[in-house]
């Protein structure tokens, strides 16, 4: 098993949604021992954002891209080729302002790329980076599920289901600590309950 494991909170050793993907990694690979994993912290090495000077360089002929072009292209580039090898990825993402990290949503669009993760013909768009398994390790400072006053305002998890749906992988697994910023034990409170089903993830994978 190819297994990638994504962080992209800002926090450090304080952050409840990176503690909640190291859980889900530790089981998955306690369970699948022979496991290849690659990490990539965006926070401490963000991939390149896009921008026109990146489209650019993608435009020129190798053999004419400065240095620093040809880093970029590189970074974004590698983005991709570990999410294509992946059979699994473990995302932690905590929500920021309703939303995904920004380094985040930079790594997605790096994963959007006609003819490798989605094809439009005739028929719509066609997602082709089915198969794979997608684990969100969700943190949130308060509450906002379906049944919430404030569920219109999460644009986290419902963002990233459309995005991988769009490129062919519908089904996602969420593991989430909601209102981690309601105080202490709160926090402490939904962080072991998240801690505890992402221990379990081990035992899901060996009973598919």
């Amino acid at each position: 098993m190819n297994l990638l494991h994504i962080d992209s909170s800002i926090l450090g050793d304080h952050s409840v949604s990176r503690q909640v993907s190291a859980a889900a990694v530790a089981a998955l690979t306690a369970a699948n021992p022979g496991a290849k994993v690659t990490y990539r912290d965006l926070d401490a090495q963000p991939a390149p954002h896009q921008s026109g000077a990146l489209m650019a360089a993608r435009g020129l002929d190798p053999a004419d891209r400065n240095a620093d072009q040809a880093r970029d292209v590189a970074d974004a580039d590698a983005v991709l080729e570990e999410f294509l090898a992946a059979d699994t990825v473990v995302i932690g993402v905590p929500m920021y302002n309703f939303g995904i990290p920004s380094t985040l949503k930079s790594w997605i669009d790096h994963l959007a790329v006609a003819g490798k993760t989605f094809s439009y013909s005739e028929a719509g768009p066609k997602g082709l980076a089915g198969g794979k398994r997608i684990i969100l390790a969700s943190s949130r400072g308060g509450f906002y599920g379906p049944d919430s006053s404030a569920a219109s305002l999460q644009h986290q998890e419902s963002y990233l289901r459309g995005f991988f749906g769009f490129i062919g992988i519908p089904e996602i697994e969420v593991v989430s600590a909601e209102g981690v910023n309601y105080g202490p034990d709160h926090k402490q409170t939904a962080l072991e309950a998240a801690v505890a089903h992402a221990s379990g993830l081990g035992q899901v994978l060996q009973a598919a």
